[in-house]
């Protein structure tokens, strides 16, 4: 099972949107996905209708080891996408974690009991340092972090989630290696000129860095998106075809790029899901 999660210390970035979008496609790509709702603002926990839904959800899985998925997995409207519900709206986690002995390593040491089940868990995250993102990034193999193109954004980049996983450094003493981030340029308007400078400038800054990369896809500014988490669906099945007004990929062909980019072991069953959706 690979686990990824999306990240920022910054609010507003489109994590979840990223999340829900990333975790339906590749649902509908054949793969099995658990999405996990760390945010106590339960945007993700929303975003899909519910055919099925837990007596738990997070808090239990975290505060009180809960495992069994008939107690805490809830079950969405998208084939093969299941989700564990956010329910921590008054943030005890926090304080039960940060008081923990294994706090940071809580969610590492109980995902074991997920691994037979599934081919993927994707974690949306809070907008803030915490320790509830940190313990999501030990977690991980993978962080994806949304990055809007605006000057604001980059110096948050650079003073929060960088700064972040710099600290997070001594844990590899313990044989636990914070995951390679990969940046995620999101709700892009490409006709801005400032916008294409800060693009350009945030490549340039890690060019032959390691462990950090800027990806090649990029998600534009459209309205596809807002109406997709309108009806609860994924953006890929809502616009599937390239506009004849704008040059960019449609969202079918933007969140397929994403995926495999992010996942190549997946790239044929990826692929596939362009036919599927065409055939809706």
């Amino acid at each position: 099972m690979r686990v990824a999660s999306v990240v920022s210390t910054k609010g507003g970035v489109g994590k979840t949107t990223v999340a829900a979008n990333l975790g339906g496609l590749l649902a509908d790509a054949g793969l099995r996905v658990l999405l996990l709702d760390l945010d106590s603002q339960p945007t993700l926990s929303s975003y899909y209708a519910l055919s099925h839904e837990a007596i738990a959800g997070m808090y239990e899985f975290i505060a009180l080891n809960l495992t069994d998925p008939a107690q805490i997995i809830s079950t969405t409207a998208v084939v093969g996408l299941d989700l564990i519900l956010s329910n921590d709206d008054q943030g005890r986690l926090s304080t039960l974690l940060l008081h923990a002995p294994d706090g940071r390593l809580r969610l590492r040491n109980l995902l074991d009991a997920f691994r037979p089940s599934y081919d993927l868990l994707l974690i949306d995250t809070q907008g803030a340092c915490s320790v509830l993102l940190e313990m999501a990034i030990l977690a991980s193999d993978l962080a994806l972090s949304p990055i809007t193109p605006e000057m604001l954004a980059a110096r948050e980049l650079r003073r929060g989630t960088l700064k972040l996983l710099s600290e997070l450094e001594p844990f590899r003493r313990m044989g636990i290696a914070p995951p390679p981030l990969r940046l995620l340029l999101n709700q892009v308007n490409s006709i801005r000129v400032d916008t294409r400078m800060i693009i350009r400038g945030l490549r340039e800054t890690f060019t032959g860095t390691t462990n950090i990369s800027v990806l090649d896809t990029v998600i534009p500014d459209r309205v596809a998106y807002l109406n997709a988490a309108s009806l609860g669906l994924p953006v890929h099945r809502i616009e599937t075809r390239q506009s004849r007004e704008r040059r960019s990929p449609s969202a079918l062909e933007t969140m397929q790029a994403l995926a495999i980019e992010l996942f190549p072991e997946w790239h044929k069953a990826i692929s596939s899901v362009s036919r599927r959706a065409e055939a809706q």
